[in-house]
């Protein structure tokens, strides 16, 4: 490989795909439907999946979750508020620190970001570690 190249992991559709399955199964497990969303590491959807019964509005905070997570490289909801005029241009105003938005990090690689929407904030968490727990050795929160 080139000395001006690195090496980069990428998340693939059929990753992104099993987890929107799994979120959207623990979602029907717990009787919560969910907006779902899978972002890459920069933060582009690669895939989206609105419930039956999710709240239309929780569309926009499902992808703002998951770019979040993606970018900071950490859970939604437990970051420092404050104003980041940076980071809310760079990202169309989808910075959000509402629960349910988590890092998809991969043998310590971040390499996207997934978001839930429509519950409690706890309600999003677990759906969201149920999306990374489908994927082999994806970390959960």
């Amino acid at each position: 490989m080139s000395d001006d190249l690195l090496p980069h992991a990428k998340l693939t559709n059929a990753a992104a795909r099993k987890i929107i399955r799994a979120a959207a199964a623990k979602a029907d497990e717990i009787g919560q439907p969910q907006c779902i969303a899978v972002v890459d590491d920069g933060g582009h959807l690669l895939t989206f999946m609105r419930m039956d019964g999710a709240f239309a509005l929780s569309t926009n905070t499902a992808i703002a979750k998951a770019v979040t997570a993606a970018i900071y490289r950490a859970p939604t909801g437990e970051m420092a508020d404050g104003p980041d005029i940076r980071l809310a241009v760079a990202t169309q105003g989808k910075r959000i620190n509402l629960p349910g938005g988590l890092p998809i990090i991969i043998d310590g690689v971040c390499v996207g970001g997934v978001g839930i929407g429509s519950g409690t904030g706890e309600q999003d968490r677990i759906c969201a570690n149920a999306g990374l727990a489908s994927v082999e050795g994806a970390e959960t929160f």
